[in-house]
């Protein structure tokens, strides 16, 4: 009977652990091609006169600034300055939109790394990193 018991018993533990090794490779799967994903990722914002151009990485890294001839008839370089600084503000942010959305998409629902990107708690991060390791507020 003890005999039977451990094989069923190894048969499921089996399976069980088919079925997580099957999901960690879809995970590392996508991992891969969000890396590829994020790699290429370019955003472009253009100022709301259109003589600015800027585009960024996936982390905001300028990559480019584009300025038209019109912006050399205007005589005020903290003006230029401003508006430059904006149109790259402007397209970080939307690229850390670009980011947080492709990482949603690879990532399981619910997991730290996704909740963090959203919501940009880092505490909250490693209060879960805390609980996964079985680690209370205050202890080492």
């Amino acid at each position: 009977m003890s005999d039977h018991v451990d094989r069923s018993a190894n048969r499921e533990l089996r399976a069980r652990f088919d079925d997580v090794y099957g999901q960690y490779q879809q995970l590392r799967s996508g991992l891969d091609s969000l890396q590829t994903r994020l790699a290429e990722l370019r955003v472009t914002r253009r100022s709301a006169d259109g003589q600015v151009t800027a585009t960024v990485g996936a982390q905001g890294q300028l990559i480019d600034v584009e300025l038209t001839p019109a912006v050399y008839r205007e005589r005020d370089a903290g003006a230029l300055g401003r508006k430059i600084t904006e149109t790259i503000r402007a397209a970080a942010t939307a690229a850390a939109d670009a980011t947080r959305d492709l990482v949603a998409e690879t990532m399981p629902a619910g997991s730290g790394s996704a909740d963090f990107l959203r919501t940009g708690d880092y505490a909250a991060l490693l209060g879960r990193a805390d609980a996964v390791f079985g680690r209370g507020a205050g202890q080492p």
